[in-house]
Protein backbone atom coordinates (compact mmCIF):
# COMPACT_ATOMS: atom_id res chain seq x y z
CA UNK A 1 0.00 0.00 0.00
CA UNK A 2 1.23 3.34 -0.73
CA UNK A 3 3.01 5.39 1.44
CA UNK A 4 4.98 8.77 0.49
CA UNK A 5 5.18 11.98 0.77
CA UNK A 6 2.39 14.32 0.64
CA UNK A 7 2.20 18.30 0.04
CA UNK A 8 0.67 20.47 2.83
CA UNK A 9 0.41 24.15 3.16
CA UNK A 10 3.73 23.90 0.91
CA UNK A 11 5.46 21.56 2.91
CA UNK A 12 5.77 17.25 2.48
CA UNK A 13 4.61 15.30 5.23
CA UNK A 14 5.40 11.56 5.68
CA UNK A 15 1.96 9.85 5.00
CA UNK A 16 1.59 5.81 5.40
CA UNK A 17 -1.57 5.23 7.24
CA UNK A 18 -2.64 1.33 7.75
CA UNK A 19 -5.14 0.42 5.51
CA UNK A 20 -8.96 -0.33 7.03
CA UNK A 21 -9.69 -4.03 6.93
CA UNK A 22 -12.36 -3.91 4.30
CA UNK A 23 -9.41 -2.47 2.08
CA UNK A 24 -7.04 -4.41 3.02
CA UNK A 25 -9.20 -8.21 3.13
CA UNK A 26 -11.29 -7.34 1.17
CA UNK A 27 -14.13 -9.30 1.03
CA UNK A 28 -12.51 -12.66 -1.37
CA UNK A 29 -13.33 -16.22 0.26
CA UNK A 30 -8.97 -16.43 0.06
CA UNK A 31 -8.64 -12.97 2.27
CA UNK A 32 -11.37 -13.80 4.56
CA UNK A 33 -9.78 -17.23 5.79
CA UNK A 34 -6.09 -15.35 5.51
CA UNK A 35 -7.83 -12.89 7.99
CA UNK A 36 -9.00 -15.22 10.62
CA UNK A 37 -5.51 -16.93 10.25
CA UNK A 38 -4.15 -13.20 10.94
CA UNK A 39 -6.50 -12.16 13.81
CA UNK A 40 -5.53 -15.49 15.79
CA UNK A 41 -1.65 -15.02 15.60
CA UNK A 42 -1.56 -10.90 15.84
CA UNK A 43 -1.59 -11.11 20.06
CA UNK A 44 1.01 -13.56 20.75
CA UNK A 45 4.59 -12.94 20.15
CA UNK A 46 5.32 -16.07 17.70
CA UNK A 47 7.33 -15.39 14.47
CA UNK A 48 5.58 -14.92 11.57
CA UNK A 49 6.44 -15.60 7.96
CA UNK A 50 4.88 -14.05 5.02
CA UNK A 51 4.89 -15.34 1.50
CA UNK A 52 3.59 -14.76 -1.76
CA UNK A 53 4.65 -13.61 -5.35
CA UNK A 54 5.73 -9.61 -5.36
CA UNK A 55 3.31 -6.84 -4.74
CA UNK A 56 0.87 -8.92 -3.58
CA UNK A 57 1.12 -7.10 -0.12
CA UNK A 58 2.62 -8.71 2.68
CA UNK A 59 4.53 -5.93 3.70
CA UNK A 60 0.79 -4.19 4.52
CA UNK A 61 -0.34 -7.38 6.34
CA UNK A 62 2.86 -7.50 8.64
CA UNK A 63 2.25 -3.54 9.43
CA UNK A 64 -1.89 -4.93 10.28
CA UNK A 65 -0.11 -7.67 12.13
CA UNK A 66 1.74 -5.13 13.90
CA UNK A 67 -1.13 -2.55 14.50
CA UNK A 68 -3.26 -5.22 15.84
CA UNK A 69 -0.81 -6.89 18.04
CA UNK A 70 0.64 -5.77 21.63
CA UNK A 71 3.62 -4.61 20.65
CA UNK A 72 1.69 -1.75 18.87
CA UNK A 73 2.80 1.05 20.91
CA UNK A 74 6.67 0.46 19.59
CA UNK A 75 8.26 0.87 16.03
CA UNK A 76 7.63 -1.39 12.83
CA UNK A 77 11.44 -1.29 12.10
CA UNK A 78 11.98 -2.79 8.30
CA UNK A 79 15.14 -4.13 6.81
CA UNK A 80 15.30 -4.93 3.36
CA UNK A 81 17.83 -8.18 3.23
CA UNK A 82 18.03 -7.70 -0.88
CA UNK A 83 18.75 -4.07 -0.66
CA UNK A 84 21.37 -3.39 1.49
CA UNK A 85 24.37 -5.11 0.60
CA UNK A 86 25.89 -7.91 2.39
CA UNK A 87 28.85 -6.02 4.37
CA UNK A 88 26.29 -3.03 5.23
CA UNK A 89 23.78 -5.40 6.67
CA UNK A 90 25.60 -6.22 9.52
CA UNK A 91 26.10 -3.00 10.53
CA UNK A 92 22.57 -1.84 9.60
CA UNK A 93 20.87 -4.84 11.82
CA UNK A 94 22.90 -5.14 14.90
CA UNK A 95 24.70 -1.07 15.00
CA UNK A 96 27.99 -0.65 15.78
CA UNK A 97 30.40 1.67 18.34
CA UNK A 98 32.92 3.92 17.85
CA UNK A 99 35.91 3.48 15.75
CA UNK A 100 34.78 -0.20 14.84
CA UNK A 101 35.92 0.38 11.59
CA UNK A 102 36.83 3.34 8.87
CA UNK A 103 34.09 6.33 9.16
CA UNK A 104 32.47 4.75 12.55
CA UNK A 105 33.18 8.38 14.31
CA UNK A 106 30.32 8.06 16.59
CA UNK A 107 28.47 4.93 17.90
CA UNK A 108 25.16 4.07 16.03
CA UNK A 109 22.30 1.82 17.39
CA UNK A 110 21.17 -0.63 14.62
CA UNK A 111 17.69 -1.84 13.47
CA UNK A 112 17.22 -4.67 16.20
CA UNK A 113 17.45 -1.98 18.94
CA UNK A 114 14.78 0.48 17.43
CA UNK A 115 12.59 -2.18 17.23
CA UNK A 116 12.63 -3.02 21.11
CA UNK A 117 9.00 -3.14 22.10
CA UNK A 118 8.05 -3.25 18.87
CA UNK A 119 8.43 -5.30 15.26
CA UNK A 120 11.31 -6.05 13.38
CA UNK A 121 10.13 -6.94 9.85
CA UNK A 122 12.71 -8.61 7.45
CA UNK A 123 11.70 -8.02 3.93
CA UNK A 124 12.83 -10.66 1.58
CA UNK A 125 14.58 -12.69 4.49
CA UNK A 126 15.74 -15.78 1.55
CA UNK A 127 18.52 -13.04 0.45
CA UNK A 128 20.16 -12.73 3.61
CA UNK A 129 23.79 -13.60 3.58
CA UNK A 130 24.52 -16.77 4.73
CA UNK A 131 27.17 -15.20 7.60
CA UNK A 132 24.36 -13.29 8.33
CA UNK A 133 21.94 -15.70 8.87
CA UNK A 134 23.86 -17.60 11.77
CA UNK A 135 24.26 -14.24 14.29
CA UNK A 136 20.35 -13.57 13.11
CA UNK A 137 19.69 -17.03 14.45
CA UNK A 138 21.59 -16.42 17.41
CA UNK A 139 19.70 -13.50 18.17
CA UNK A 140 16.62 -15.34 17.66
CA UNK A 141 17.00 -17.95 19.95
CA UNK A 142 17.49 -15.76 23.08
CA UNK A 143 17.28 -11.93 22.06
CA UNK A 144 20.83 -11.08 22.72
CA UNK A 145 23.05 -9.04 20.65
CA UNK A 146 26.41 -7.16 20.25
CA UNK A 147 27.15 -4.38 18.44
CA UNK A 148 29.97 -4.47 16.12
CA UNK A 149 33.09 -3.22 18.18
CA UNK A 150 31.16 -4.20 20.91
CA UNK A 151 32.29 -7.44 23.80
CA UNK A 152 28.92 -6.60 25.74
CA UNK A 153 25.62 -8.27 24.93
CA UNK A 154 22.36 -6.39 24.88
CA UNK A 155 19.01 -7.41 25.13
CA UNK A 156 15.56 -6.85 23.17
CA UNK A 157 11.89 -7.52 23.30
CA UNK A 158 10.78 -7.69 19.77
CA UNK A 159 8.15 -9.32 17.50
CA UNK A 160 9.84 -10.85 14.23
CA UNK A 161 8.10 -10.82 10.75
CA UNK A 162 9.84 -11.92 7.92
CA UNK A 163 8.36 -11.83 4.19
CA UNK A 164 9.99 -13.83 1.20
CA UNK A 165 8.43 -14.43 -2.65
CA UNK A 166 10.57 -17.43 -2.85
CA UNK A 167 10.09 -21.19 -1.75
CA UNK A 168 12.30 -21.17 1.24
CA UNK A 169 12.37 -25.22 1.25
CA UNK A 170 14.08 -25.48 -1.98
CA UNK A 171 16.73 -22.55 -0.71
CA UNK A 172 17.42 -24.98 2.73
CA UNK A 173 17.68 -27.52 -0.27
CA UNK A 174 20.09 -25.98 -2.33
CA UNK A 175 22.11 -24.51 0.52
CA UNK A 176 21.26 -20.95 0.26
CA UNK A 177 19.37 -20.74 3.75
CA UNK A 178 20.18 -22.73 6.96
CA UNK A 179 17.60 -25.13 7.96
CA UNK A 180 17.49 -24.14 11.89
CA UNK A 181 16.94 -20.67 10.84
CA UNK A 182 14.28 -21.50 8.54
CA UNK A 183 12.79 -23.57 11.29
CA UNK A 184 13.10 -20.93 14.23
CA UNK A 185 11.19 -17.68 11.75
CA UNK A 186 8.97 -20.55 10.20
CA UNK A 187 6.60 -20.81 13.40
CA UNK A 188 3.16 -19.50 11.82
CA UNK A 189 3.11 -19.18 8.28
CA UNK A 190 0.64 -16.58 5.96
CA UNK A 191 0.57 -16.77 2.50
CA UNK A 192 -0.77 -13.43 0.22
CA UNK A 193 -2.67 -15.05 -3.21
CA UNK A 194 -2.08 -13.28 -6.19
CA UNK A 195 -4.32 -10.16 -7.41
CA UNK A 196 -6.01 -12.12 -10.10
CA UNK A 197 -7.10 -14.89 -7.66
CA UNK A 198 -9.38 -11.99 -5.69
CA UNK A 199 -10.67 -10.03 -8.62
CA UNK A 200 -13.91 -9.30 -6.28
CA UNK A 201 -11.59 -6.96 -4.62
CA UNK A 202 -10.19 -4.81 -7.03
CA UNK A 203 -13.04 -2.17 -7.11
CA UNK A 204 -12.07 -1.52 -3.16
CA UNK A 205 -8.65 -1.34 -3.73
CA UNK A 206 -8.51 0.74 -6.86
CA UNK A 207 -10.87 3.12 -5.13
CA UNK A 208 -8.61 2.79 -2.15
CA UNK A 209 -5.18 3.81 -4.42
CA UNK A 210 -7.46 6.89 -6.21
CA UNK A 211 -8.44 8.39 -2.80
CA UNK A 212 -4.57 8.20 -1.33
CA UNK A 213 -3.23 10.15 -4.48
CA UNK A 214 -5.57 12.64 -5.03
CA UNK A 215 -3.84 13.52 -1.55
CA UNK A 216 -0.43 12.69 -2.12
CA UNK A 217 -0.22 14.47 -5.41
CA UNK A 218 -3.00 17.42 -5.15
CA UNK A 219 -5.04 16.42 -8.00
CA UNK A 220 -8.87 16.00 -8.45
CA UNK A 221 -10.17 12.64 -10.13
CA UNK A 222 -13.39 11.30 -10.91
CA UNK A 223 -14.64 8.12 -9.63
CA UNK A 224 -13.63 5.03 -11.72
CA UNK A 225 -16.82 4.32 -13.98
CA UNK A 226 -18.73 0.74 -13.22
CA UNK A 227 -17.43 -0.12 -17.69
CA UNK A 228 -13.30 1.02 -16.22
CA UNK A 229 -13.55 -1.11 -13.22
CA UNK A 230 -15.18 -4.11 -15.19
CA UNK A 231 -11.86 -3.54 -17.37
CA UNK A 232 -9.66 -3.47 -14.48
CA UNK A 233 -11.23 -6.54 -13.13
CA UNK A 234 -10.12 -8.83 -16.23
CA UNK A 235 -6.57 -7.69 -16.57
CA UNK A 236 -3.86 -10.38 -15.72
CA UNK A 237 -2.03 -8.44 -13.01
CA UNK A 238 1.33 -9.91 -13.54
CA UNK A 239 2.26 -7.33 -11.17
CA UNK A 240 -0.26 -7.83 -8.45
CA UNK A 241 -1.74 -4.92 -6.11
CA UNK A 242 1.62 -2.74 -6.75
CA UNK A 243 1.26 -2.67 -10.37
CA UNK A 244 -2.52 -1.63 -9.76
CA UNK A 245 -1.16 1.02 -7.28
CA UNK A 246 0.94 2.62 -10.64
CA UNK A 247 -1.78 2.35 -12.96
CA UNK A 248 -3.99 4.37 -10.54
CA UNK A 249 -0.98 6.79 -9.93
CA UNK A 250 -0.86 7.21 -13.62
CA UNK A 251 -5.05 7.92 -13.66
CA UNK A 252 -4.57 10.46 -10.78
CA UNK A 253 -1.82 12.35 -12.67
CA UNK A 254 -2.38 11.88 -16.40
CA UNK A 255 -6.06 10.91 -16.49
CA UNK A 256 -8.34 7.86 -18.16
CA UNK A 257 -6.18 8.41 -21.54
CA UNK A 258 -3.02 6.58 -19.44
CA UNK A 259 -5.48 4.23 -16.97
CA UNK A 260 -4.25 0.72 -18.90
CA UNK A 261 -0.73 -0.18 -18.25
CA UNK A 262 0.93 -1.77 -21.37
CA UNK A 263 2.34 -4.36 -19.11
CA UNK A 264 -1.34 -5.46 -18.30
CA UNK A 265 -2.36 -6.37 -22.03
CA UNK A 266 -1.51 -10.06 -22.49
CA UNK A 267 0.99 -10.71 -24.59
CA UNK A 268 -0.28 -12.56 -28.10
CA UNK A 269 1.18 -16.03 -28.68
CA UNK A 270 2.30 -14.68 -32.85
CA UNK A 271 1.99 -17.62 -34.44
CA UNK A 272 4.70 -18.07 -37.30
CA UNK A 273 3.80 -19.37 -40.74
CA UNK A 274 4.99 -23.82 -40.84
CA UNK A 275 4.19 -23.95 -36.96
CA UNK A 276 0.50 -23.78 -35.74
CA UNK A 277 -0.64 -25.52 -32.88
CA UNK A 278 -2.18 -28.48 -34.84
CA UNK A 279 0.67 -29.11 -37.24
CA UNK A 280 -0.58 -27.62 -40.07
CA UNK A 281 0.39 -24.45 -42.20
CA UNK A 282 -0.84 -21.08 -41.01
CA UNK A 283 -3.05 -19.30 -44.28
CA UNK A 284 -2.37 -15.55 -45.17
CA UNK A 285 -6.37 -15.82 -45.44
CA UNK A 286 -5.97 -17.06 -41.15
CA UNK A 287 -3.00 -14.20 -40.79
CA UNK A 288 -4.76 -11.54 -42.18
CA UNK A 289 -8.09 -12.67 -40.14
CA UNK A 290 -6.23 -12.54 -37.10
CA UNK A 291 -4.11 -8.83 -38.00
CA UNK A 292 -7.68 -7.60 -38.81
CA UNK A 293 -9.04 -8.61 -35.28
CA UNK A 294 -5.85 -7.49 -33.19
CA UNK A 295 -6.41 -3.58 -35.00
CA UNK A 296 -10.54 -3.52 -34.48
CA UNK A 297 -9.36 -4.99 -30.77
CA UNK A 298 -7.39 -1.52 -29.98
CA UNK A 299 -9.68 0.57 -32.12
CA UNK A 300 -12.37 -0.31 -29.61
CA UNK A 301 -9.80 -0.02 -26.39
CA UNK A 302 -8.85 3.72 -27.70
CA UNK A 303 -12.29 4.75 -28.54
CA UNK A 304 -13.39 3.56 -24.75
CA UNK A 305 -10.60 5.28 -23.29
CA UNK A 306 -11.59 8.04 -25.52
CA UNK A 307 -15.20 8.49 -23.71
CA UNK A 308 -14.39 8.21 -20.66
CA UNK A 309 -15.65 4.28 -20.68
CA UNK A 310 -19.37 5.03 -21.69
CA UNK A 311 -19.99 2.02 -23.72
CA UNK A 312 -23.43 3.28 -25.68
CA UNK A 313 -21.03 6.83 -26.21
CA UNK A 314 -18.23 4.48 -27.71
CA UNK A 315 -21.10 2.30 -29.79
CA UNK A 316 -22.68 5.61 -31.22
CA UNK A 317 -18.78 6.44 -32.31
CA UNK A 318 -18.04 3.35 -33.88
CA UNK A 319 -21.68 2.94 -35.68
CA UNK A 320 -22.33 -0.07 -34.28
CA UNK A 321 -25.43 -1.58 -32.18
CA UNK A 322 -25.13 -1.64 -28.43
CA UNK A 323 -25.24 -5.14 -28.14
CA UNK A 324 -22.69 -5.59 -30.99
CA UNK A 325 -20.02 -3.90 -28.85
CA UNK A 326 -20.61 -5.79 -25.66
CA UNK A 327 -20.09 -9.01 -28.38
CA UNK A 328 -17.31 -7.43 -29.84
CA UNK A 329 -15.31 -6.22 -26.37
CA UNK A 330 -16.28 -9.53 -25.03
CA UNK A 331 -14.71 -11.71 -27.37
CA UNK A 332 -11.62 -9.62 -27.55
CA UNK A 333 -11.54 -10.08 -23.50
CA UNK A 334 -11.66 -6.31 -22.45
CA UNK A 335 -14.41 -7.93 -20.43
CA UNK A 336 -15.86 -10.96 -18.55
CA UNK A 337 -19.31 -12.90 -20.02
CA UNK A 338 -20.69 -12.21 -17.36
CA UNK A 339 -20.15 -8.76 -16.93
CA UNK A 340 -21.30 -8.22 -20.20
CA UNK A 341 -24.31 -10.23 -19.93
CA UNK A 342 -25.33 -7.79 -16.80
CA UNK A 343 -25.95 -4.90 -18.79
CA UNK A 344 -25.05 -1.02 -18.21
CA UNK A 345 -26.21 0.71 -15.07
CA UNK A 346 -27.89 3.71 -15.21
CA UNK A 347 -28.62 4.07 -19.02
CA UNK A 348 -32.70 2.69 -18.67
CA UNK A 349 -31.69 -0.77 -20.04
CA UNK A 350 -33.14 -3.76 -18.27
CA UNK A 351 -30.37 -6.30 -17.15
CA UNK A 352 -30.40 -9.67 -18.59
CA UNK A 353 -29.71 -12.53 -15.87
CA UNK A 354 -26.21 -13.02 -15.24
CA UNK A 355 -24.90 -16.70 -15.78
CA UNK A 356 -22.37 -18.24 -17.39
Amino acid sequence: MPGDLVPKNGQFERWNPVPADDVLFGKSRRMMELRGQAQRICRTNIPVLLTGDGGTGKEALARWIHANSEYAHGEFVKVSCAAIPGTLLESELFGYEKGAFTGAHAAKPGRVELAHRGTLFLDEIADLDLNLQSKLLHFLQDGTFSRIGDHSERKIDARLACATNKELEKEVGAGRFRQDLFYRIHVFRLKMPLLRERREDIPTLAEFFRQNFQKQFGIQREPFPVEMLEYLQNLPWAGNIRELSNVVARYVLIGPEAMIAPESQPKKNRTKIGDNRDGTPVTLKRMAKDAIKEMERNVILETLRANQWNRRKTALELKISYRALIYKIRDAGLISRRSSREGPSGNGVAREKSGY
